[in-house]
C-alpha cells in the first residue's frame, strides 16, 4: 500500500523530511476496523513527532492522527462497524499513523463520519474535537448545559483545539466565551465561530481583558505558548479557578497558583487509547455526539487550507505551514 513516513530526523525543508513508500497492509486485531484512507489532516503533534521520535534503523514510521474514510474489514470482536461504513477518528500515538491507504485502529475511538461534510471537511475535526471535548467537560469540569455567569478564556482561539473549543462551549454550555488572536483574520474566524469577545495576545492578556470590560475569568483553556503567558493568565484567574493546559511548558512553576487555589489540569487526547482505559470507548462517543451536532449545523467543520493529494510533498507544505504558526483552523488533504 502507499504511505508517507520518514526515516530520519530532518528539518521539514529537506528533501527526506517526508518520503512516499509502499508499506505492507496492516492485519486487523479482533477490535479493530480496517479503513481506507480517503482524507487525513495534520496537527502539531504530526510536526513534533517527525522532528524528535527516531524511528529504529532501517524502519519507516508514519504520521498522522486525524482520517476519514470506509471500513473494509474489521475484527473477530468488533461490534459497532461493518464493512462499507464511513468513519472518522484520531487513532493512537503508539501504533502506525494514518498517512496510508489502509489503517488499522481500535473500534472503540471511532465512529461514523458526519454525513453532511466532506471527506476534507470531516478530516479536520477528530484530534482537535476530543482534545477540547475532554478539557471542556472533563479537565475543567464544565457541566453540559452549565456554566451560567462564567467565563472562559481560550488562549489560541484561532488554533485547530481553539477553533473546536469555542463551537463546543457556545453550542453545549452557557459560558461567555474570550478568545485571543493577534491577526485580522484570526480574529475574525474566533468571532464567526462564536466567541462573544476577542483579544489580542500579543498585549498583557490580563490588561486586554479589563479593556474589553472582563473583569477576570474562572477558567482558562490555554492552547498555546503557555509559559509565555502564564504570569497574565495567573493574573487574569479568579481565585479558585481553573488552568487547562495541552502544550509542553518544561519548567512550569505550579508555586503561582497557590494564593489563589488555582488548578492545573492536563489534556492528552491519546491517554485513553495510550492506556487502554476502561471508558476509552468515550472517545468514539463523543465523536458520534459532534457529527450529530454538525450534521444538524451546529458545530462546522474547522478545515481551512487544502494541500490536495496525501503525499510526501504536499505533507512537507502542511508540515511547514503548522511549524510557520501562522496556520488557523486545520490543514487538510485528500486521497492516494
Amino acid at each position: 500500500m502507499k504511505a508517507v513516513g520518514y526515516r530520519a530526523n530532518w528539518p521539514v525543508d529537506h528533501a527526506e523530511a517526508l518520503l512516499d513508500v509502499e508499506l505492507p497492509a496492516p492485519v486487523p486485531g479482533a477490535r479493530d476496523v480496517l479503513v481506507r484512507v480517503k482524507a487525513v489532516s495534520v496537527n502539531p503533534v504530526d510536526t513534533k513527532v517527525r522532528k524528535g521520535s527516531q524511528p529504529p534503523e532501517g524502519k519507516v514510521k508514519v504520521l498522522g492522527w486525524d482520517a476519514v474514510g470506509t471500513v473494509e474489514a474489521v475484527g473477530a470482536h468488533v461490534s459497532r462497524f461493518k464493512a462499507g461504513d464511513r468513519v472518522y477518528y484520531a487513532g493512537s500515538i503508539t501504533r502506525p499513523g494514518a498517512n496510508s491507504e489502509l489503517h488499522a485502529v481500535d473500534e472503540r475511538i471511532v465512529a461514523l463520519a458526519p454525513q453532511s461534510l466532506s471527506d476534507e471537511q470531516a478530516a479536520a475535526l477528530p484530534l482537535t474535537t476530543i482534545t477540547a471535548y475532554e478539557l471542556l467537560f472533563d479537565r475543567l469540569g464544565v457541566a453540559k448545559g452549565g456554566g451560567a455567569g462564567q467565563t472562559l478564556l481560550v488562549v489560541g482561539g484561532a488554533g485547530g483545539v481553539g477553533s473546536i473549543l469555542i463551537q463546543l462551549a457556545r453550542q453545549l454550555t452557557q459560558l461567555r466565551v474570550v478568545a485571543t488572536a493577534s491577526r485580522p483574520e484570526t480574529r475574525q474566524w474566533c468571532l464567526d465561530l462564536g466567541a462573544h469577545v476577542v483579544i489580542d495576545h500579543s498585549r498583557p492578556l490580563a490588561a486586554e481583558l479589563k479593556a474589553a470590560g472582563v473583569e477576570g475569568v474562572e477558567l482558562v483553556a490555554s492552547l498555546t505558548q503557555t509559559l509565555q503567558h502564564y504570569p497574565q493568565i495567573i493574573e487574569a484567574l479568579k481565585p479558585q479557578g481553573r488552568l487547562g493546559v495541552i502544550d509542553d511548558m518544561q519548567g512550569l512553576d505550579a508555586m503561582p497558583l497557590k494564593s489563589k487555589a488555582l488548578s492545573l489540569h492536563w489534556e492528552l487526547m491519546f491517554t485513553r487509547s495510550m492506556y487502554e482505559t476502561p471508558d476509552m470507548a468515550e472517545q468514539g462517543a463523543l465523536l458520534a455526539e459532534v457529527a450529530a451536532l454538525v450534521d444538524t449545523g451546529r458545530i462546522r467543520s474547522t478545515a481551512s487550507t487544502s494541500f490536495g493529494a496525501i503525499n510526501a510533498q504536499n505533507l512537507r507544505k502542511a508540515h511547514a505551514l503548522i511549524e510557520s504558526g501562522k496556520a488557523h483552523g486545520k490543514v487538510v488533504l485528500a486521497g492516494f
